[in-house]
């Protein structure tokens, strides 16, 4: 049975991962059957979550494990247009290359409240000196990458006036629609959702999340793909 390798679930939501969610919302949707195993990055091919193992074959990055499973088990995408594609590709770019890095300055960066939150949710399963030293190592490290990316570069107001673009463009774009496609759950909407849960429904607070909240399409597609798809959640 394919096995993904994930943060623990935490705050009442499939993953604190935006990509860990994005790959098990696939897996889901697909009605793909699979194994969660509790991980942490460091034990990752690639030094990231998520990753899966199938057969003898262990493959890291959303994206690249999202072709896999196209490729051997089922294409959410199949019967989709050129243009819907094409649509498909420009959103979830928009969601993974740009508003996840003004998500990561809420959790990592913004306020120590938040970082808190965070830390605890990441390395609370460690030993309390161990989990300090991960900690700081990895808010060190991911800071970093916000800076190489240029979200660092700016002031919390900038950051966040580029992050509420992204989600009045996915709002619009959303419209009345049940997925951002028409009637039918697509790749596109893994990302969305494991993207948008880490905004707008976790506890981290932000004026992104604010404005995110004020967003009610936006708000009823989380909550729709969670209850459709995650049931489990409330049983629990």
């Amino acid at each position: 049975m394919l096995k993904l390798y994930q943060f623990e679930r935490t705050w009442g939501n499939p993953n604190l991962s935006h990509f860990c969610c994005k790959t098990e919302t696939y897996l889901r949707m697909a009605d793909i059957e699979y194994e969660v195993k509790s991980s942490l990055p460091m034990r990752a091919p690639k030094g990231k979550l998520p990753y899966i193992e199938d057969n003898n074959e262990v493959l890291g990055d959303s994206r690249f494990i999202e072709l896999h499973l196209k490729k051997k088990y089922k294409d959410l995408d199949q019967g989709l247009s050129e243009n819907e594609l094409a649509l498909s590709l420009v959103i979830q770019r928009l969601l993974e290359e740009h508003l996840f890095w003004a998500t990561m300055y809420s959790r990592w960066q913004y306020t120590d409240a938040n970082w808190q939150v965070n830390k605890q949710a990441i390395f609370g399963v460690l030993p309390p000196i161990i989990r300090d030293i991960a900690a700081v190592y990895f808010r060190c490290k991911i800071k970093q990458q916000i800076y190489g990316h240029g979200t660092g570069r700016h002031t919390a107001e900038e950051v966040f006036t580029l992050g509420k673009q992204d989600i009045n463009a996915l709002s619009m774009l959303l419209g009345d629609n049940k997925y951002f496609l028409g009637e039918h759950p697509t790749a596109v909407d893994a990302s969305a959702f494991g993207i948008l849960i880490n905004t707008i429904g976790c506890p981290i607070e932000s004026p992104l999340k604010e404005h995110g909240l004020s967003k009610v399409n936006l708000v009823n597609y989380i909550d729709r793909i969670k209850y459709d798809f995650y049931q489990d959640l409330y049983t629990v």
